[in-house]
């Protein structure tokens, strides 16, 4: 018998056990499911343990010790986790790439870990690591196979052979609690990334955490395109395995996210806002907005009653039988199945959330950071509140602010520090509370609202703070506008610098007989006007000092490859002031 299996998974005491655990638990239910040649295929949760077991030998054999960082440089796909789940059982350490990255954000990373291995999913992203130097690096693999290179079959093929089941187990018994698990390195929006150290019972932590809350619709299948480089993919692989629920991985197209939702019909969706924006926007097309208040309205009132079990009146039932007709629809474009969907990573407006609770899809916030195990507050289909990220997690995890209104946590899912930066460490857990940066506020029934962010703060000339997050929101919220970066520390007022989501604008631009080019449309008078009409929708909900008083709009969206946007999409401010600098001053000239 595997070394610390017992009877149950959730009694799980190293995260490296969990597939094998949850082999015994759940045995042949569906695992994983994934697009091969077009056609879903499915792992059982046997089936998965023994790929895990067969790759974990094969790396031993292959020459890797317990300790030892293997770098995973590849998209969200069912190899990647099982590259994962390997070097952990093996005894090692995963340190995510984001397949984005270039051949210098690669270097840093390798040689800041010091990774022995890296698998990588193809000749393009091989090609990237021996185009740098890194002296620790013992062996590259490819999950797609490339030329004479190493493969992941070939590795897998090895530990089928010649398994090392007692070797497996003996490392496995070796790992503590504070072992790390993972070294999963920050997006670096403010300088060179930080990586940061993720423990075996930083993981227990979260799976047990998740249990507590009870979201029961990881029992069920979790669609996941998320990059498994980021904390938000891998708390959801992670609790979704402990949970018995099935990983269906998306197949490697963005642009196919919707059509796949029909075709997995998931009961829960972990995703960033904008995916959830770009739905809102084509499902409330065309519909006035007086009608649309009033639908959300009466979709809020009967979901409520529905959720407390109470009867909904002939009345209410009979207005809701035509808007829900509606709503069908929208549920409809999740695949018809979905529980519940969490939105992560960054601020979703509150109307938003309004509309896809009404229509049957609750879309929930959560809070957290990669130095947080991605755990901090969470709202549940029980206890929530729209325009907040929750409450309190279970478990031991605490929240409070400091006395600046920046946000501090403390408990078992807080990381161990950053590897080989012990100052960086200091500066971030003093006196055993994690201080995130964030600004916000704790309400009565300990709702945790955001705010801002500390370094993002905007000090007017006339002195007043301003965090600029919330404005930009309400801007993002157009269906025209993709990026919207504010700007006026130490000036007279605030400009915007913008830029439009060409798939929106070009067709409303052709429709009119415009150009199709958006770097021509963003100096048209019409769409100046367009976009002039929503900042002032916008101003009208902020106080005259936080209104955007002049903008200019890009004529292309921002990008990774300009270093605008971090991989996960976050805008890097320093970048886009620097690299646009001419163009703020002109709107102060």
């Amino acid at each position: 018998m595997t070394a610390g299996v017992v009877s149950s998974v959730k009694t799980v005491r190293r995260i490296a056990d969990l597939p094998f655990l949850a082999e015994q638990v759940f045995g042949d239910r569906e695992a994983w499911r994934f697009k091969q040649d077009g056609t879903w295929q499915s792992r059982s949760f046997v089936d998965v343990a023994e790929t895990v077991r067969e790759l974990a030998s094969g790396f031993v054999h292959a020459g890797l010790h317990a300790g030892d960082r293997v770098c995973i440089l590849a998209n969200t796909r069912w190899e990647w986790l099982a590259v994962e789940l390997a070097v952990l059982a093996a005894g090692g350490i995963v340190v995510p790439i984001y397949p984005s990255s270039t051949p210098e954000e690669i270097a840093w990373v390798a040689s800041d870990s010091g990774a022995s291995f890296i698998v990588c999913e193809d000749e393009s992203q091989a090609l990237k690591v021996e185009s740098v130097s890194l002296p620790s690096l013992r062996l590259v693999v490819v999950i797609d196979p490339a030329g004479s290179r190493t493969t992941l079959a070939e590795v897998m093929d090895t530990g089928r052979t010649a398994p090392l089941s007692d070797e497996l187990d003996t490392r496995r018994a070796g790992i503590k609690a504070d072992d790390p698990s993972l070294i999963i390195y920050t997006s670096g929006t403010t300088g060179p990334p930080k990586g940061c150290v993720l423990t075996s019972g930083n993981w227990i932590a979260l799976c047990r955490l998740c249990e507590e809350v009870s979201i029961e619709a990881m029992e069920g299948v979790t669609y996941l395109f998320l990059p498994l480089a980021h904390v938000f993919a891998q708390i959801v692989q992670f609790a979704a395995t402990y949970a018995g629920g099935c990983l269906a991985f998306f197949g490697g197209d963005m642009k196919a996210i919707v059509p796949e939702l029909a075709e997995v019909k998931p009961t829960f969706l972990p995703s960033v806002p904008r995916i959830f924006e770009k739905i809102y926007t084509v499902a409330t097309a065309g519909i006035p907005p007086e009608q649309l208040a009033g639908a959300v309205q009466l979709g809020l009132k009967v979901r409520a009653l529905q959720a407390a079990n109470e009867p909904v009146p002939p009345a209410l039932a009979e207005a809701f039988v035509p808007v829900d007709a509606t709503f069908a629809r929208v549920r409809g474009i999740f695949g018809g199945s979905l529980v519940q969907a969490i939105s992560g990573a960054a601020p979703i407006s509150p109307e938003v959330l309004e509309f896809f609770h009404a229509a049957g899809v609750p879309v929930l916030e959560g809070y957290g950071m990669t130095e947080s195990t991605a755990i901090g507050t969470i709202n549940t289909l029980t206890n929530f509140r729209i325009g907040s990220v929750g409450t309190f997690g279970p478990g031991g995890t605490e929240v409070s602010l400091g006395e600046d209104g920046e946000i501090l946590l403390r408990g078992p899912h807080i990381f161990a520090g950053y590897w080989n930066n012990p100052s960086a460490t200091a500066d971030t857990i003093v006196n055993g509370w994690l201080h995130t940066g964030d600004l916000g506020a704790i309400d009565a029934d300990d709702f945790v609202t955001i705010t801002g962010r500390k370094k993002d703060i905007i000090i007017t000339a006339g002195g007043k703070n301003i965090a600029p997050a919330n404005v930009e929101n309400a801007l993002r919220q157009s269906r025209w506008i993709s990026h919207a970066i504010l700007f006026g520390d130490r000036r007279p007022y605030l400009v915007a610098l913008i830029t439009l989501d060409a798939e929106e604008i070009v067709p409303w631009a052709v429709s009119r007989g415009l150009p199709s080019d958006v770097d021509v449309l963003a100096s048209h008078p019409e769409v100046k006007e367009l976009v002039q009409s929503v900042v002032d929708e916008a101003n009208s909900h902020f106080a005259s000092v936080s209104q955007v008083k002049k903008f200019r709009i890009l004529g292309r969206d921002l990008s990774q490859d300009d270093g605008e946007l971090t991989p996960t999409l976050k805008v890097k401010r320093n970048v886009v002031h620097k690299l646009h600098a001419s163009l703020y001053d002109d709107l102060y000239n």
